[in-house]
């Protein structure tokens, strides 16, 4: 095995990591919202967008296209010298995943791997090495362009469609709209996952089809492989099942409280919106989205949105291209010091420690199927049970993600009253609690009911 085929191997198997990561990242860009109101279970909803994203992924190769093609000037650079910037563009991108990812932050995969790419190849080949601009094509029409148009249309499609929702099921029976939402969020949700693995899983099937360029295997007017289409959509599916809780607890809880017919609508914008980019060949964040159309569903119903919350997407957003691209500069001046096989295989060191340290530090604090539907500190409970109050809510098991699917029954007036005790990670639970503090607050014993009757309510 010659160096030059041990290089393109660890790009390649780097590429495959980065797809992983984009989906255990983005699940919650499809699924979020229905495991918020309940339509689907956690692991079913996992397991469904996984399925749809391996699918979605032979559907087009338009924006793997624009990814391979669309960014380096393939003419000032080739060899080994490419193949050592796409892997620290790679690198870059996987560790803004990973650490947006540990602090629950819904960033763009896509604009992270843009970012890395960007970054190395002006490290490398100065600013004139990166197609800024060429009519219809690069980086600016291509990438910038629809990062800050998405979001906006997004929120504002959504806001309408959840609007209108409301207003023709005004006069309806609110039990049966409710079910019928969330059987009409499995569909809308599934079309999501769809298109994200049309759009996602594309943008690393460009990044292999690069590195075969820098190592002659392909030439830039060849068609894709199919292994490089298959290999790239298990990698996303494989990442889409392992599930990424803590992006899907804040679309789903933290930035606001959905009900089915918001879910249904901000999941049918988002999947218009992304199919639509993946027609035309632009690589879209479906992060931002996914995260417009939340956006927009709760502006469209007039409820409290958390703008602490959007404010830190916002940031992260913000930040994802420039910080993305340092990361890739570095790991290319890295490899570029130390030179050769050596330098590769350094970098490539960088990237399995840092990403083991970022894992075992998300142990301490984890998320997952049992706690996805409970934001920190309570306040998806407060905030739900204030609108009881005021009469404006829906009952409990319509308003929570519980692990139940369309049709159940409501659970009853204890079990509810139970599972709206706020759970944040720091808080005791359960025999952890005190006994002092337990008898304290114990009530008086509650008047015994009629055992024949369901308690509303």
């Amino acid at each position: 095995m010659t160096v030059e085929l041990l290089v393109l191997l660890i790009v390649i198997v780097t590429a495959l990591a980065f797809d992983f990561t984009n989906g255990f990242h983005d699940t919650a860009n499809a699924m979020a919202t229905s495991i918020a109101t309940g339509a689907l279970r956690p692991r079913i909803a996992v397991a469904v967008s996984a399925v749809l994203n391996l699918i979605g992924a032979f559907l087009s190769v338009e924006v793997a296209a624009t990814v391979a093609k669309g960014i380096v000037q393939l003419g000032a650079v080739d060899g080994h010298d490419l193949l050592i910037i796409v892997l620290a563009g790679l690198v870059g991108g996987i560790l803004w995943n990973l650490l947006t990812w540990l602090f629950g932050l819904p960033s763009s995969s896509s604009h992270a791997l843009f970012g890395g790419l960007i970054g190395a190849t002006i490290a490398s080949l100065g600013w004139g090495g990166v197609i800024w601009s060429s009519g219809s094509d690069g980086v600016l029409t291509k990438i910038v362009l629809p990062a800050v148009l998405a979001p906006v249309v997004a929120a504002l499609v959504s806001a309408v469609g959840t609007r209108a929702v409301y207003r023709i099921t005004a006069k309806s029976d609110g039990d049966k709209v409710e079910q019928g939402f969330r059987w009409g969020q499995i569909g809308s949700a599934s079309l999501v996952s769809l298109a994200h693995g049309t759009n996602d899983a594309q943008k690393t099937m460009g990044v292999i089809f690069l590195a075969l360029v820098a190592h002659g295997t392909l030439t830039k007017d060849d068609e894709m492989p199919l292994w490089v289409m298959a290999a790239c959509a298990v990698a996303i599916a494989a990442g889409t099942y392992l599930g990424g809780w803590r992006i899907i607890r804040t679309l789903g809880k933290g930035l606001v409280e959905i009900e089915s017919p918001q879910g249904l609508a901000a999941e049918s914008s988002s999947a218009a919106i992304i199919l639509t980019s993946a027609h035309f060949g632009l690589p879209l964040s479906t992060t931002q989205t996914a995260t417009g159309s939340i956006l927009g569903s709760g502006l469209g119903k007039g409820a409290e949105v958390r703008w602490s919350v959007m404010g830190r997407m916002v940031v992260a957003w913000l930040l994802t291209l420039p910080l993305a691209g340092l990361a890739g500069a570095i790991c290319w001046a890295i490899a570029h010091f130390i030179g050769g096989l050596p330098g590769v295989l350094v970098v490539f060191g960088i990237l399995v420690v840092l990403a083991a340290a970022m894992w075992l530090r998300s142990r301490r604090n984890p998320v997952d199927t049992t706690n996805v539907n409970e934001w920190p500190g309570g306040d998806a409970a407060e905030s739900s049970e204030t609108s009881a109050a005021a009469g404006d809510a829906k009952p409990d098991d319509r308003s929570r993600g519980d692990d139940r699917q369309p049709g159940d029954q409501p659970r009853s007036d204890d079990q509810s009253r139970s599972n709206d005790q706020p759970r944040g990670d720091d808080q005791p639970h359960g025999n952890d609690r005190p006994r002092d503090d337990q008898a304290r607050n114990a009530g008086p014993p509650a008047p015994a009911r009629p055992p024949t009757r369901s308690a509303k309510l």
